[in-house]
């Protein structure tokens, strides 16, 4: 009998130790900044956050991707819950017992929400004052503004970035931002179809677009290219929508709109090419309002009649 408890007892540690550990092999630092730096760097440009200070946080909060939380729930930023969020969440002793956070379906959404986390929060607003390159104030306002609690955040951020030269990153980026805006836009301009509707310049978005090649492509600044389009930064561009490279009208050709299923003022804004605050002037609508049910008539060139 005492074999036969040692013999099951051995056919079940393999099992228990997968379970037990987050990860069979262990990502080396070097790995980590491998696999995720494209992804760094691209949410320097579309957000403006240091690729480095994005990549020495992923790496310091996730262990390089081998903590628990990061391999169970791909967060590789410690962000917790918090009351906005409505996604799947991890729950997990931090801080206190049973902390809840957030739960991706994707790495590269941790990291998407990480740029929109601390774009979005006034607390997080000043560092955006600082050079793009100067990785030192980044890590240190971080600290400032709470992101972390542990006493010397900042000096291991820092000493990560110039351990494994991440700094470099960020002045590719900022060169390559120079570059961009060197550019002559008549030569890019021949790349794409340009549409013009209400006397304004459009195109039609392609499949794997994004607001930074269309920015590039039109020799425009990526807040220019969104406040054109009245987008927000983490939106994503849908192909074969239109895309304006100049500001839409306060008014459109047609006079009326009917709403139908599915539409939204953005969509009706896009469609007729007129700017989304005027959409909403018109028709009487608090701005960024519920959008109206299928049926509603809007006014596109007149304002709305008081009742």
């Amino acid at each position: 009998m005492l074999r036969r408890l040692q013999y099951i007892c051995i056919l079940l540690l393999p099992a228990y130790s997968l379970l037990a550990q987050p990860s069979e092999k262990k990502l080396t630092p070097d790995d980590y900044i491998a696999r995720y730096k494209e992804d760094a760097v691209k949410e320097m440009y579309q957000y403006g956050i240091p690729a480095s200070i994005t990549l020495a946080q992923g790496m310091l909060e996730s262990g390089n991707g081998n903590s628990a939380l990061s391999v169970y729930a791909n967060n590789h930023f410690g962000i917790k819950c918090h009351k906005d969020w409505t996604g799947p969440s991890y729950i997990m002793d931090d801080d206190a017992k049973n902390e809840c956070f957030r739960k991706y379906a994707d790495v590269l959404d941790s990291y998407a929400d990480h740029s929109k986390f601390l774009s979005t929060r006034d607390r997080y607003a000043f560092l955006f004052e600082y050079p793009k390159t100067d990785y030192k104030a980044w890590a240190r306002g971080l600290k400032e503004a709470g992101y972390a609690t542990h006493p010397t955040y900042a000096e291991q951020l820092i000493g990560l970035i110039e351990q494994y030269k991440l700094y470099e990153l960020d002045k590719d980026v900022a060169l390559s931002m120079r570059t961009i805006k060197e550019k002559k836009p008549q030569i890019k301009l021949n790349l794409r179809q340009v549409l013009k509707f209400n006397r304004t310049k459009f195109i039609i978005a392609k499949p794997g677009d994004s607001f930074y090649k269309i920015a590039f492509d039109f020799d425009l600044e990526l807040d220019e290219l969104l406040k054109y389009n009245d987008f927000n930064k983490g939106d994503k561009i849908i192909p074969y929508e239109k895309i304006y490279v100049e500001a839409k009208r306060r008014k459109a050709l047609e006079p009326y709109h009917v709403v139908t299923k599915g539409e939204t003022m953005e969509s009706i804004s896009q469609l007729h090419g007129i700017k989304l605050t005027s959409l909403y002037k018109k028709n009487r609508m608090r701005f960024r309002s519920a959008d109206p049910a299928p049926g509603t008539v809007l006014y596109l060139r007149k304002k709305k009649p008081k009742k």
